[in-house]
């Protein structure tokens, strides 16, 4: 019961392709590579920001 063969996965990505174009998925597919790749570095640069306003909050406390 239940399960999804690899012939039904087929016929589903044939019928995608059918619809869409492989120009259009490619261009999809890149799409979706660069949002991920913003998402990450726009992460990394918040992670770094805290950082350097905490530092810089303790060398004012200090002072």
């Amino acid at each position: 019961m239940g399960g999804i063969s690899i012939w039904q996965l087929l016929i589903i990505l044939v019928i995608v392709l059918v619809l869409f174009g492989t120009k259009r998925i490619r261009n999809l597919g890149g799409d979706l590579g660069s949002a991920i790749k913003n998402f990450k570095s726009s992460v990394k640069d918040e992670e770094d920001k805290p950082k350097s306003n905490i530092e810089n909050k303790d060398k004012s406390d200090n002072a």
